[in-house]
């Protein structure tokens, strides 16, 4: 165990009111690619960059297009959860730790048994028709060939992801901003903070330790009091709870 993750050990010890937010970076290590990282084979199959097919507008003009991006790369159902996921579910039952607030969309924080997951871009787990309103599941989405259709009204079904252009859910808003103003400890764990509204949630952040832990530098490695620049499953693997 290095001195940083011995640091963060004897944060998640001392504190009782831990917050986590976390980014892409917490699924990668489950097989989740960030599709910010623009491939070869990205290039070959799509004309045009994630952000733009991943807008309200794109969705709404091109929904053939959409969907094809979407269902071959947002759509994994191969994925696991891995050490983060596990030992933030098991330090919440402990109590300790308050909520996770995810910019992730892949329910994994949920499939590690996290029952207080503010899910701040949406998840890929619910889909609504745009028409009448009837859910349909990951599987039926995944399944779907083409745009997915609604079963009982023919209207086109959307996932319930906040898309570009698209605000974010005031309800879930509030409640970041409530769990993240009491938190004694604030960690922020694989996201390089540069997608807002959501990064700016971290300025409520008022408590005794901001932790980071990222692969890459991050705009708040300067107000934090532990950076820790490696894996996050590898670091939370050596946590003890």
């Amino acid at each position: 165990m290095t001195s940083e993750v011995t640091q963060l050990q004897e944060a998640i010890d001392k504190f009782e009111n831990i917050v986590f937010f976390g980014g892409a970076g917490v699924s990668t290590e489950s097989g989740i690619p960030d599709f910010r990282s623009v491939d070869g084979l990205y290039n070959q199959q799509y004309d045009y960059p994630p952000e733009t097919i991943l807008s309200h507008t794109f969705f709404m003009n091109n929904p053939q297009e959409f969907y094809r991006f979407y269902q071959a790369k947002m759509l994994c159902d191969t994925a696991k959860p891995n050490a983060a996921h596990r030992k933030l579910a098991e330090l919440e039952q402990t109590g300790k730790l308050k909520a996770v607030i995810t910019q992730n969309i892949d329910n994994l924080h949920q499939m590690a048994g996290s029952r207080n997951v503010l899910e701040l871009h949406g998840s890929v787990h619910r889909n609504h028709c745009m028409k009448c309103g009837k859910f349909y599941d990951f599987a039926y989405m995944k399944n779907s060939q083409g745009v997915p259709k609604c079963q009982e009204c023919g209207g086109t079904i959307k996932p319930d992801v906040v898309l570009y252009e698209e605000g974010l859910d005031n309800t879930t808003i509030n409640r970041s901003v409530q769990a993240i103003s009491a938190a004694q400890v604030l960690i922020i764990g694989g996201t390089s903070l540069a997608v807002y509204p959501a990064a700016g949630l971290i300025d409520y952040f008022q408590g005794k330790k901001l932790i980071v832990i990222n692969k890459a530098p991050t705009p708040r490695d300067r107000q934090a009091d532990l950076v820790i620049s490696q894996p996050i499953g590898e670091v939370f693997s050596q946590i003890q709870i």
